[in-house]
């Protein structure tokens, strides 16, 4: 059964581009275009518009290369708080680096890297020598003087004008950053100061994918933007300033209708003009909804991520990293559009595992886990934990026999190769936990491929497992997270920790 496609990647392509060049010729002057959401795999956009390429910003940009540079901002407070980007596992700081690398190596300007509400924060400076001392151009701005309320103070040499001034040189400046509050809106506009205090014309606009403005309030794409940032409390409103404006109903968040007066006084007060935007959704160049080729299914595919954000939040509160008010807030959300749990088919197989190992007595040190995987031609597969494997390595190995036709009989890998696993873990490393996790058992089934015809195989199914949704009745442990984020499965997993331990390596 092939996937639905309810989006058009090519033709939001061509459009995009479009749109923002047609947005640089009317500007007369150089465009700063602030780049809101992932730059590099954007996989919430891509799980809620089946089709929509993870990495379309970065195929716009080398669309655009020889027109735009990149000035990429990190918050000086997200290095020092070594916050994480969730979807990949690593630090702000190292998207920033992994994110520089792959706009090198596509033929991307990357002009300069600012480091926002700079104060001397150790991690700051030392990331700032680093990257100085790979001959990366690094400039530093302060926390702006005066914002929000002193607009003179702001629009003057001891607001904006107190940051350095970062040379460029192509008509379109894109600036771009790891994560929200990376200081994007106000390096754009402490560029405007700088360049207007020149004498050269710029101007300000913005590039987000969500909320889509041409899509109804409560979509359910919409409604899954409100879910990915419920730990931020945004919601979407009709944006009432492009209701007068124009009589269209344009839906946009309530940051950036907050935010627009304000906004608007500062770009006109350092323009000297009054400000042709006439509404926070004018400042958009978002052709994102015109993408979509079948709304029936981004909507069922924008359901499944709005579960999914619950069961994010709901285990992120069990691991102390978000308050109650964020699950409360997601669990909202998704009832607000008559969703549950329920709603996700491998929920109820994995809970229905896990009860099936528990009647039989099955488990690892008392602890019954299982996990549910739905094959993209609907088939439903299980796998549970045991002494040797935890459920989702054993879910792994499950679903390649069974897209291999591999009889359930035959041993991925051999006992030999898991002996010696257990044996290096336990009596050389001096591991507690015996049982393979996902990685693990990746490389084992590598291992085993180079004398098993049948790992060879398996292994080469794995690629299909790509986009599958995957339900564990578990936290996953870091190696079995690690494993299923590089086979592109699609995890949720219930609040439950996989052992007693408090320390999990």
């Amino acid at each position: 059964m092939a996937e639905r496609i309810g989006f058009d990647n090519t033709r939001y392509l061509e459009q995009q581009s479009a749109a923002i060049l047609d947005r640089v010729n009317n500007s007369n002057g150089k465009l700063y275009l602030e780049f809101g959401g992932k730059l590099l795999f954007d996989y919430h956009a891509a799980r809620v518009l089946p089709g929509f390429h993870p990495n379309v910003k970065m195929q716009l940009l080398q669309n655009l290369k020889d027109q735009a540079e990149v000035l990429l901002c990190i918050f000086a407070g997200d290095i020092e708080k070594k916050k994480m980007r969730a979807d990949f596992g690593i630090t702000y700081d190292t998207d920033a680096l992994k994110t520089i690398d792959e706009l090198t190596e596509r033929g991307v300007t990357v002009r300069a890297v600012v480091i926002t509400r700079f104060d001397h924060q150790p991690a700051a400076v030392a990331f700032k020598n680093r990257l100085e001392r790979r001959g990366l151009r690094v400039y530093t701005h302060r926390a702006t003087k005066g914002y929000p309320t002193e607009i003179d103070t702001i629009v003057s040499e001891e607001g904006y004008g107190a940051n350095p001034y970062i040379e460029t040189e192509r008509p379109i400046v894109v600036v771009t950053g790891p994560g929200p509050g990376s200081g994007k809106l106000a390096t754009c506009l402490s560029q405007l100061y700088h360049e207007h205090k020149r004498g050269r014309p710029a101007h300000f606009a913005k590039f987000e994918t969500f909320p889509i403005w041409n899509l109804p309030l409560k979509h359910e794409v919409n409604v899954a933007y409100e879910a990915a940032t419920a730990e931020m409390k945004d919601v979407n409103l009709i944006d009432h300033y492009h209701l007068e404006a124009y009589g269209q109903a344009a839906v946009n968040y309530n940051r950036d209708i907050d935010a627009f007066p304000l906004l608007r006084r500062i770009i006109e007060r350092i323009t000297g003009q009054p400000s042709f935007y006439k509404s926070p959704t004018d400042m958009g160049v978002n052709r994102a909804g015109f993408g979509i080729v079948d709304d029936a299914t981004c909507r069922t595919a924008a359901a499944q991520e709005i579960i999914r954000r619950y069961y994010n939040y709901a285990c992120e509160y069990a691991m102390g990293l978000v308050e109650k008010d964020t699950v409360q807030r997601a669990e909202l959300i998704m009832r607000s559009l008559g969703l549950s749990v329920k709603d996700r088919i491998v929920v109820a197989h994995a809970h229905a595992a896990a009860a099936a190992a528990t009647a039989r007595g099955q488990g690892a040190d008392g602890i019954y886990c299982a996990a549910a995987i739905e094959l993209p031609d609907g088939r439903i597969v299980t796998g549970k934990n045991s002494p040797q494997m935890h459920a989702a390595a054993s879910l792994i190995l499950n679903a390649v026999k069974v897209l291999a036709d591999i009889p359930d009989s035959i041993h991925l890998l051999p006992p030999l190769i898991t002996k010696s696993l257990t044996h290096f873990k336990k009596d050389v490393l001096q591991g507690k936990m015996m049982s393979l996790d996902v990685e693990e058992t990746l490389i084992a089934l590598s291992i085993s491929a180079t004398m098993h015809p049948a790992a060879a195989t398996a292994i080469e199914r794995l690629k299909e497992l790509n986009g599958c949704n995957v339900h564990l009745t578990h936290i996953p442990t870091p190696g079995d997270a690690a494993g299923l984020r590089k086979l592109g499965v699609v995890v949720t997993s219930d609040p439950e920790f996989a052992s007693k331990s408090l320390y999990v390596g």
